[in-house]
């Protein structure tokens, strides 16, 4: 792996610039309301772990309406929280709480930038072109979408790059078994671990073990292996990754520790069918969360992921005679390609409950992301390079404009709409950050009392108690308002709800696509 890197230094230089650069980015953002929500189901775990050991009990986890919310990544960001909380809050004038929260952004992104290092030995693998992993793995972190996402998403980014981690380790081992070489046993323990933390992240991380079997599968095709033969050499193998990987899971997951034959299939009902009941704008139709046409997946895709990726996709046809070749960098691409459908497949059919776009699918994107690359550059690699490049500095345009608003990002196609009438495009309310600075602001500058009630969301006061703001308020106590003065900043989901009578419109924040004429509108304005 090391040798790579060696030979390839130009992305070990990009990848500090690129993780630097980003991690300040993301610590000066804004917060989400999923963050407020991680936080406090780690809080709970945590105070439920401790109760588990001192008497046994755990009652405060089983009695947690979110108690099946995999809390795994939380062990990696508290750390970061402890270390770095202070210097954040006080760069951005946070409370202690928000300094708390956003400090977790740093390892969020420290992440995603990992993942991309096992993206370029994956694109690599494949290949066998160091400068076509330069490449992919460039525009796969400075993709907008994810870029976007990378600063501040807990969730859906950590479980994007565990399963990309995952996925490299399980082919390299796959590939040892093809080419009969002796596979270490430290990484398959290391394989169970990082197995066991994706399910710890997102219980849906069970589905990698789908992906490994499919590997599987396609090497006994590829090398016509007989399956007799291959379980009588390798059983120990497969119990090596198997036990450990069950106490793993166990581990990492307490509420299975009380129950860990029902627990886990609870687990999967639940978080399958989660309770989150809403709708997505989705070209036009507002799309139910719990009933979802099979076209809503496919939607997304086609304008979410870029122009050039999707070219690559269509090119398939001329370029699977160059890639289904019988040998390790064919069972790489066939493991990525069958297994971007067949989970996809498994979401349709099974009907599971997906909303805000792509977020709960991001996971697939990297796959066919790859692929539609691999693509092109079999098809035609001069023109790979030409098209890679300007798409290159294409994002990084989009990246400086979009900012902080990058994961809104959609592609060209989506340019010829209106978009703020099609699509679902801000769901995180990042730019509450924003608002507060336009609070702040217009308070100062027309004398107004700061022990004005604020309306808004949960993190208002995050960013105002150091500007010495006393009164918050969550926007839907607004109807029972009686002040004379005050502020309140709307969140444009609940379009149902009106303005607050006889306000007048401070503020409503906005972005610009590249190439689209039309501002649109993020998810929070302010009125007075």
């Amino acid at each position: 792996m090391l040798n790579i890197f060696k030979k390839n230094y130009q992305f070990s230089i990009f990848l500090i610039f690129y993780f630097f650069i980003g991690s300040y980015l993301s610590i000066v953002n804004g917060i989400t309301s999923d963050e407020y929500h991680q936080q406090l189901n780690w809080e709970v775990h945590q105070s439920a772990i401790i109760s588990f050991f001192k008497n046994g009990n755990y009652d405060i986890l089983l009695n947690h309406g979110d108690r099946y919310q995999g809390v795994a990544f939380n062990l990696i960001t508290q750390p970061f929280s402890i270390v770095f909380n202070k210097f954040v809050s006080n760069l951005n004038d946070l409370s202690a709480y928000g300094g708390w929260l956003v400090s977790k952004h740093i390892a969020i992104f420290l992440t995603f930038t990992i993942s991309g290092i096992f993206f370029y030995l994956l694109s690599y693998k494949i290949t066998n072109n160091l400068f076509f992993a330069l490449i992919s793995s460039s525009l796969y972190l400075l993709y907008p979408y994810f870029f976007g996402h990378a600063q501040f998403n807990e969730k859906d980014i950590p479980f994007l790059s565990f399963w990309i981690i995952n996925t490299y380790i399980s082919l390299t081992i796959v590939e040892s078994l093809f080419l009969e070489e002796k596979v270490s046993i430290n990484k398959i323990l290391l394989l169970s671990f990082l197995t066991a933390f994706l399910i710890g992240i997102r219980t849906v991380g069970l589905l990698i073990c789908l992906q490994y079997l499919l590997s599987i599968i396609i090497l006994f095709n590829i090398k016509k292996i007989d399956i007799n033969n291959f379980i009588k050499k390798y059983w120990k193998m497969f119990l090596i990754f198997i036990i450990p990987l069950f106490i793993f899971i166990y581990i990492l997951n307490p509420i299975f520790w009380h129950n860990p034959l029902v627990e886990p299939i609870n687990s999967i009902s639940v978080m399958s069918k989660y309770w989150n009941e809403l709708c997505t704008l989705t070209f036009g139709t507002c799309m139910n969360s719990l009933n979802l046409p099979a076209s809503y997946y496919f939607i997304w895709l086609f304008f979410k992921l870029p122009i050039l990726v999707i070219v690559g996709i269509l090119l398939f046809p001329f370029v699977e005679k160059k890639i289904f070749n019988n040998t390790p960098a064919s069972m790489y691409y066939l493991t990525l390609l069958l297994s971007f459908f067949l989970i996809l497949f498994i979401f349709i059919l099974k009907n599971v409950a997906v909303y805000d776009e792509l977020r709960h699918v991001l996971f697939l994107v990297p796959m066919i992301f790859l692929i539609g690359l691999v693509n092109l550059y079999y098809f035609n690699k001069k023109l790979f390079i030409s098209l890679g490049s300007v798409v290159f500095f294409f994002f990084l345009i989009e990246n400086f404009f979009l900012y902080p608003y990058q994961y809104t990002w959609l592609n060209s196609f989506a340019k010829f709409t209106n978009i703020q009438k099609n699509f679902e495009i801000d769901y995180w309310g990042i730019s509450n950050k924003n608002i507060t600075k336009k609070i702040v602001q217009y308070a100062e500058e027309n004398s107004i009392n700061k022990d004005t009630c604020v309306y808004g969301d949960i993190f208002a006061k995050e960013f105002l108690t150091k500007k010495n703001f006393t009164c918050f308020k969550t926007y839907s106590q607004l109807d029972a308002a009686k002040e004379d003065t005050l502020f309140a900043y709307k969140n444009l989901r609940n379009v149902k709800r009106s303005d607050p009578k006889d306000c007048k419109l401070i503020w409503n924040e906005t972005y610009k696509y590249s190439f689209y004429k039309k501002k649109n509108k993020c998810r929070n304005s302010l009125v007075l």
